[in-house]
């Protein structure tokens, strides 16, 4: 008996690839036949001689359960009465070559815990949902002059439970939430949930699409602290991974026997770098799946946006190969032209579909048009990670004071394309693992020198166009490199020095978040001026930011000099008031500065009519607002 849950319209979309609510019927979904309420069954598998269900309810015997070919489209069905709600399923497939392969569901909900790998049957969802007033602020949401500061974090590293093991869903809803709040950021970003059989993957190497990870708990726990976040008014970022999927043999690695949802060829269908397979994303059910999967978190999760890993490795047919190991598109370039109209699809239908959602991309090269839109040729994202930035920064960092006036361009080469794409800003996991050490320990000098160079790139992150991004542990100065398998060191907060950064990160997200010249025009070069970017043999830069009518000014000096009436061009003229310097002994610092308001005076400085005189302190970084003087009083008559 077919499942009642599959329609000819259906089936129709589906191959096509046009089908948005595949995960609703594709899978496992209890419902009811005639008198009859059973589970609906289905799975593609077009290369398939047979198909049988097997699992807890037939001894996971081949036989008991065959199911039904929809003729025409690779799709096999079955209704069986009576399965409950908890069941325990795989697919046991037929190949055309022989083979017997027992297969999870692609689309299944949730899975057995590893190592154990079978489908499970989940209820329908009915969770009570309460943000509906975020949902309806977030469809009108001006993203693009709005701040936006995510919290990267790795749920089963960020806090234990006090017995050692991993929080649940609810635990770490309950202990996070407060503490993004507290610290200003505005998003979190999850490290991939979905279901993975290998913990050292980080969740990368996915074998369940639609299905959260049963490590933490059930999937209506995971409900729970998306919609906690949005009462507390969190966004919510999930990290998802199209570009490729591992080969255990009990997921996705020829599925029905053939090269299913990879390519047949190992040049286009093998990554060599990471040991795992390509989606043929020429094939109208496999983008369906993929795209499918999108809007399943979207919708059936309420998550605000995707952050899409490894775009790079999807673009490029060479990605990684020599010369002989890849095959030309039909063109004879290296563009993977299925996988940018796949691409460009996933972004038109989400962004349509979900307006004020974000769908950002993780790419590293110089692709153009990442973030503009398809018709104008561009791949649609609303942002795209600047890794240019990221490397540059901390590769000027992580040079000696002495020697940074000779790696000045690295401060301001990215300058020339900061509003070629809409940046996000990512200081991520990827920077603290591997053997690149924390990211205080990329800081030379000693300890007070270490912290100073983190305040002071943490406050040239927030100071800088763009959307920001920070891993868990940089904003207390996590010293041991990250690993997934320990929690963080919160330890560390018992020391001053620790708080003190906490407290910086904490000020910085509120000073962006409440002056609108830090984010009003983040993604516009009108919201962004040189005052001086030539002062190398002192490696000091300042700049402008504007957006609103507010004008804001920045001052970074980045070696361990305290320098005394040091003058800059000013805007306008006027009195200016320190609003943060991340030298305050409130974080830590030496406590240099300019406490009190200076005048700028008509002196002509730096090509502009005003300038100012100011104590730059070491390793820091200050920011000036004007003081805008109350309006006279009128005359009385």
């Amino acid at each position: 008996m077919q499942s009642p849950t599959l329609s000819n319209s259906d089936l129709q979309s589906f191959s096509e690839g046009r089908h948005w609510h595949i995960y609703n019927v594709m899978g496992a979904h209890p419902c009811q036949y005639g008198d009859r309420y059973g589970v609906g069954f289905a799975v593609w598998a077009p290369n398939a001689e047979a198909v049988d269900l097997v699992g807890d309810f037939n001894n996971w015997q081949a036989g008991f359960h065959p199911m039904e070919l929809h003729e025409g489209t690779g799709v096999w069905s079955l209704f069986v009465p009576d399965i409950k709600v908890g069941a325990l399923y795989k697919f046991s497939i037929s190949s055309a070559s022989g083979q017997k392969l027992l297969k999870t569901d692609p689309y299944g909900r949730a899975f057995e815990l590893r190592p154990s790998t079978a489908s499970v049957v989940t209820q329908p969802e009915n969770y009570a949902w309460s943000d509906g007033g975020w949902l309806s602020l977030r469809a009108h949401w001006n993203w693009q002059h709005s701040p936006i500061s995510i919290y990267e974090v790795h749920i089963a590293s960020w806090r234990h439970h006090g017995s050692g093991r991993w929080l649940t869903y609810r635990e770490f809803a309950d202990q996070l939430v407060p503490y993004v709040r507290e610290m200003g950021f505005t998003h979190i970003e999850l490290l991939p949930i979905t279901e993975h059989p290998l913990d050292e993957s980080w969740g990368y190497q996915t074998t369940g699409y639609f299905a959260p990870t049963s490590r933490f708990g059930q999937p209506d726990d995971l409900r729970y602290l998306i919609d906690l976040c949005h009462r507390n008014s969190i966004g919510v970022i999930l990290d998802w991974v199209p570009g490729h999927f591992p080969t255990d043999d009990h997921a996705l690695a020829l599925f029905d026997g053939t090269a299913l949802y990879e390519h047949e060829d190992p040049r286009k269908g093998r990554h060599q770098d990471w040991g795992t397979l390509i989606y043929n994303y020429g094939r109208n059910e496999v983008k369906n799946f993929l795209i499918g999967s999108a809007l399943f978190w979207l919708d059936d999760f309420h998550i605000d946006g995707l952050r899409v890993d490894a775009v790079a490795s999807m673009l490029y047919l060479n990605y990684s190969r020599k010369d002989g190991e890849w095959v030309p598109n039909a063109y004879g370039g290296h563009e993977n032209l299925e996988a940018i109209d796949f691409l460009r699809e996933l972004n038109q239908v989400c962004q349509s579909r979900f307006p004020g959602t974000l769908i950002c991309a993780e790419e590293s090269t110089s692709w153009p048009g990442v973030t503009r839109p398809p018709e104008t040729g561009g791949l649609g994202f609303n942002l795209k990670w600047n890794m240019g930035w990221m490397h540059d920064t901390l590769d000027y960092l992580q040079q000696d004071p002495v020697y940074r006036q000779y790696h000045h361009d690295k401060l301001t080469f990215g300058l020339i394309y900061a509003f070629s794409e809409n940046f996000l800003l990512p200081l991520s996991h990827d920077e603290v693992v591997h053997g690149k050490g924390s990211l205080i320990n990329k800081m030379p000098g000693d300890e007070w020198q270490q912290r100073a160079s983190l305040r002071l790139l943490f406050t040239y992150l927030f100071m800088y166009p763009g959307a920001k991004l920070l891993f868990m542990g940089g904003e207390f100065g996590q010293r041991r490199e990250w690993s997934e398998s320990r929690e963080l060191d919160w330890s560390l907060l018992q020391y001053p020095e620790h708080q003190g950064l906490k407290r910086l990160v904490q000020d910085l997200n509120g000073l962006y978040r409440n002056e609108i010249s830090l984010h009003g025009q983040s993604h516009n070069p009108d919201g962004f001026e040189w005052i001086d970017c030539h002062d190398s043999p002192q490696s000091v830069i300042s700049f402008v930011r504007k957006a609103g009518g507010e004008t804001t000014v920045i001052v970074v000096s980045f070696t361990p000099m305290p320098r005394h009436h040091y003058r800059i061009g000013m805007p306008s003229g006027g009195v200016w008031n320190e609003i943060f310097n991340s030298d305050s002994e409130y974080y830590g610092g030496s406590n240099l500065g300019n406490p009190f308001p200076v005048q700028a005076s008509d002196q002509p400085w730096m090509g502009r009519g005003w300038s100012i005189e100011l104590t730059l302190p070491p390793l820091g970084a200050i920011v000036l607002r004007q003081v805008v003087e109350p309006a006279a009083e009128g005359a009385k008559s």
